[in-house]
C-alpha cells in the first residue's frame, strides 16, 4: 500500500497518503487530494464522520464512522454490505467527503448510509487477497459458460466480496440477454452467490483502465466522472475529419475530449461569417472551402474555376458582403487575397531562412563506390615482373652468350624447314651489358666460356625468353623428319 513516486508519508511510515495524483497512492483512480489534511477545524465544531472507501477498480462508497474510529487515508477497513461484509481502502476522510456527497446528491443524515464495521484484521486481509487472486481464472471460466450457451454477451470484469462469498459479474451487450440458466451453471461451478451488472462501454473503459491516443490515461478512469452526450457536430465545429478511427475511444463511442474545448470553438466562430454565403464578384459567384479559426482565414474560389483558391481575412471576407448587400458586385477576389510575400515566405528572406533551415541529404557522408580499372591491375603485374626480372637478372647474371653463335645457330635450323616459315631473331643484350655486372677474374671468365659452349648446343634462354619458338622448332622439326622419310 504504497506509492513509490510521492514523498508523504502517513503516521506509520508505511507509504503514502493517499494526496498524490500518479495514480500509485492508496487512492488510486478518480483520486481526490485532501488540501484540508492539515487544516484545523474551527472551535467547537465536530469532524465530520463519513468516509470515502474505494473497491476494485474506480468503485467507490460512502460509509459513517459509528464507531469513531481513527481512519487515515490508506486504511484497510472492514464495510457493512448487503451479506456479510466487505474490505476496501479509505480514500478521503474530513470535510472533502462531505463536499463529494453533496456532489452526488447523497444525504448523509440519512439511515440508509452503510457502516464501518472495523479495521481489518489480518484474516480479512487474507481471505480478501485470495478471492482477488481467483478473479481472473473465474472471469475465464464464465466466458466460455456464456460462450456454451450462445449469448451474445461480454463480461468485462468479476469482482469478490471482502468475504468471498458474493461474486459480481460486469456485463456489456447492445440488448437484452436472458442469463438465467448462465447464473445456475455458475453458481454450481464456482459456489457462490452471482450477482450480474449491466454496465455501458464507457463505464467499461473507466473499470478497465487504459492509455489513450493522446499516451495519457484515459480521463473517464482518472477524473472524469459525468459522461455526456458526445456528436459528430463537435468534431465539425473544430474542422476535424470525420474519421471514426480517429475520432472514436477505446469504449467504440466518440472520444469525451471533443467536448472539453467545444466552447471556445463556438464563440470563436460567432465572429465569422456563415461558409454558406457567397461572393458576387466581376467573374462569378466564389463558394467557401475552408477556414482558419486560429489564424482567421478563409478560402474561396470561383465556382467556374474551382480548382485555384484564394486566401482572405475574416475583414476582408466582410468588407465583400457589405458592398454586395449594397448592390456592389464589382469585386475581385485577387485584390483581396493574401499573397505568399505578405505572409514573410516569398522571395527574400523569407526563402533564404526556408533553405537554411531544410535538412540536408541523408546520403551525404556516402562515398560512391570506385570502379578499379584494369590498367592498375596491368601496372601492378607489370611492377612485379620487373622485381621478378631484376632477381632473375642478379641469379643469371654471370652467363654469357655472345650473339654471333645465337645467329648461327637459328640459320641452321632455319635450313632444315620451309622457306616461308622462319625464325624471327630478335637481338638480346647479354645480361652482363643489360645489368651492367662485370666479371672480376681470369677463372670466371674461362667457367663462362665452357657455359657457352654448352648452351650453343641447347640455348636455355631461348627457351625462357621465347617459348612459342620452342613450340614452332619442335614442329617444324617434325615436318622436316617427315620429308625425309
Amino acid at each position: 500500500m504504497s506509492c513509490n513516486s510521492c514523498t508523504t508519508k502517513n503516521k506509520k511510515g508505511d507509504g503514502c497518503s493517499g494526496g498524490c495524483s500518479s495514480g500509485g497512492c492508496n487512492s488510486g483512480k478518480l483520486a481526490v487530494f485532501d488540501w484540508l489534511s492539515n487544516v484545523r477545524l474551527p472551535g467547537g465544531q465536530d469532524f465530520f464522520d463519513c468516509v470515502e472507501v474505494r473497491f476494485k477498480n474506480s468503485r467507490k462508497e460512502y460509509f459513517k464512522n459509528t464507531e469513531k474510529l481513527s481512519l487515515q487515508i490508506g486504511d484497510v477497513v472492514a464495510t457493512e454490505a448487503s451479506s456479510g461484509h466487505d474490505v476496501g481502502v479509505v480514500t478521503l476522510t474530513g470535510e472533502l467527503v462531505r463536499l463529494q456527497m453533496k456532489k452526488r446528491k447523497i444525504d448523509w443524515n440519512g439511515e440508509g448510509i452503510p457502516k464501518v464495521y472495523r479495521k481489518a484484521n489480518q484474516r480479512d486481509i487474507d481471505i480478501w487477497q485470495e478471492s482477488r487472486d481467483k478473479e481472473i481464472e473465474v472471469q475465464k471460466r464464465s466466458r466460455e459458460l456464456a460462450i456454451a450457451l450462445g449469448l451474445e454477451m461480454k463480461i468485462s470484469d468479476v469482482e469478490f466480496q471482502g468475504d468471498g462469498s458474493k461474486a459480481t459479474f460486469y456485463y456489456t451487450a447492445e440488448g437484452r440477454v436472458d442469463f438465467r440458466q448462465l447464473i445456475k451453471d455458475m453458481a454450481r461451478a464456482f459456489s457462490v452467490r452471482i450477482e450480474m451488472r449491466q454496465i455501458g462501454f464507457r463505464q467499461e473503459a473507466a473499470r478497465l483502465g487504459g492509455i489513450g491516443s493522446c499516451g495519457r490515461e484515459l480521463c473517464c478512469s482518472t477524473w472524469l466522472t459525468d459522461f455526456r452526450t458526445v456528436t459528430t457536430s463537435a468534431a465539425r465545429y473544430q474542422q476535424l475529419s470525420l474519421n471514426p478511427q480517429k475520432l472514436a475511444g477505446q469504449c467504440g463511442k466518440l472520444k469525451c475530449c471533443l467536448n472539453f474545448e467545444l466552447d471556445s470553438y463556438v464563440d470563436a466562430l460567432q465572429d465569422f461569417p456563415r461558409t454558406e454565403t457567397k461572393l458576387h464578384t466581376e467573374k462569378g459567384k466564389a463558394s467557401c472551402q475552408k477556414i482558419d479559426i486560429f489564424k482567421r482565414l478563409m478560402w474561396y474560389s470561383y465556382d467556374e474555376d474551382p480548382i485555384n483558391w484564394h486566401k482572405l481575412s475574416v475583414e476582408s471576407v466582410k468588407e465583400i458582403i457589405a458592398k454586395n448587400g449594397a448592390g456592389d458586385k464589382d469585386v475581385v477576389l485577387e485584390d483581396y487575397a493574401i499573397t505568399a510575400e505578405a505572409d514573410g515566405i516569398g522571395s527574400g528572406i523569407g526563402m533564404t531562412m526556408i533553405k537554411e533551415n531544410t535538412e540536408d541529404s541523408l546520403t551525404r557522408f556516402d562515398k560512391p563506390k570506385r570502379k578499379k580499372k584494369k590498367n592498375d591491375k596491368r601496372s601492378k603485374s607489370n611492377k612485379a615482373g620487373n622485381q621478378n626480372g631484376n632477381e632473375t637478372g642478379k641469379s643469371e647474371s654471370k652467363v654469357e652468350i655472345p650473339e654471333k653463335q645465337v645467329d648461327a645457330n637459328i640459320q641452321h635450323k632455319n635450313e632444315q624447314r620451309k622457306p616461308n616459315q622462319q625464325v624471327k631473331i630478335k637481338k638480346t643484350q647479354p645480361q652482363s651489358q643489360k645489368h651492367n655486372i662485370p666479371i672480376e677474374n681470369e677463372k670466371d671468365k674461362q667457367k663462362n666460356n665452357i657455359a657457352n659452349q654448352k648452351n650453343s648446343k641447347n640455348p636455355k634462354h631461348l627457351k625462357e625468353k621465347n617459348p612459342n619458338a620452342k613450340r614452332k622448332s619442335n614442329h617444324f622439326n617434325k615436318n622436316s623428319t617427315d620429308n625425309n622419310k
